[in-house]
Formats: structure tokens, sequence, C-alpha cells
């Protein structure tokens, strides 16, 4: 049963929801990294062929949780997947079971569009999100390191040099 709180994110809840990603990036202490502006997070979401998906968390009228996805692609299961962007629940929201029906709307979509899989990074300083995840039966996949190009390196490495 889908939570009534919980609905696909609408083009006027862009403002709301660059604002809910800028809460979550100082939250992640890295609010300095965070450049994301309203026409940006627009055009991923409502371009003809989206790149971004999402999801908003509604209460009395205003939006306190989003999670942002996009498909990823398993090629050992030969099938799509979600991977979860960003997900946040303003903190006075918290432990109201907003972030759980939030998940619980991606693997609706995961299960409807015979998708494998739904995964996301946790930073391993987040306590409380760790066990939250745990709580719902998501497996932390230790063996596997994350790594990214960003900035000069991408450039260099795009350039070949």
């Amino acid at each position: 049963m889908t939570d009534p709180r919980i609905r696909r994110i609408r083009e006027e809840d862009v403002p709301a929801v660059v604002g809910l990603v800028e809460e979550l990036a100082e939250y992640e202490r890295a609010r300095h990294e965070c450049h994301l502006t309203a026409e940006q997070l627009h055009d991923a979401l409502f371009r003809p062929s989206p790149a971004l998906f999402g999801h908003v968390a509604e209460v009395d009228g205003q939006v306190v949780g989003t999670a942002l996805w996009f498909l990823n692609f398993s090629t050992w299961r030969g099938t799509h997947g979600i991977y979860l962007e960003d997900l946040y629940v303003q903190p006075d929201q918290r432990k109201s079971g907003l972030g759980r029906a939030l998940l619980q709307a991606l693997a609706q979509e995961c299960v409807a569009r015979g998708y494998a899989r739904l995964e996301w990074w946790v930073l391993d300083w987040n306590a409380p999100a760790i066990g939250f995840y745990k709580s719902l039966g998501a497996t932390p996949m230790d063996e596997w390191t994350v790594f990214r190009l960003t900035d000069d390196d991408l450039t260099r490495l795009g350039r070949g040099d």
C-alpha cells in the first residue's frame, strides 16, 4: 500500500527539492560541494528523456523529504535497477516513517518494472542511516571501493593526457 504522503516530484516542487539537497549537503559536511540550481534540477527531471526521477514526501502541503534517483544497469542480472542518489527527510520529520515510505516507493518501482536492485551509498560515519538501512534488510557492500574522477583529473583523462 502506498503512503499518501509520498508522490512523484512535480515541477512546482523543484525549488523545495533544491533546498532539501542543500540541507543534505550541509548534513554531510559538504555544503561547499553542492552547486545544484533549480534550472539544472528541472532540466534533469522534466526534459523529454529525463536523466533523473524523483519522489517527495509532503506533510501539511509542505515538501519535507525527497528521493532522487536514476536508472542503472546490471550486466550480471541483465536488467535495470534504481540508483538512489539522494534520500533526505528534514530532521523534524524523521522517525515518522517518511524515509521508509520513500524507499518503499522506490522498491515498488523496481518490482513493478522488473528491476533487479535498489542501491545507494551512505557515508561510513552516518550510523543512524546505516542502522535504518539495515533494519530494512539492506546489505552493506563492504567489499567494494568507490572511485571517482572529477575536476582537473577528469579533464586530463578526457583530453588523453
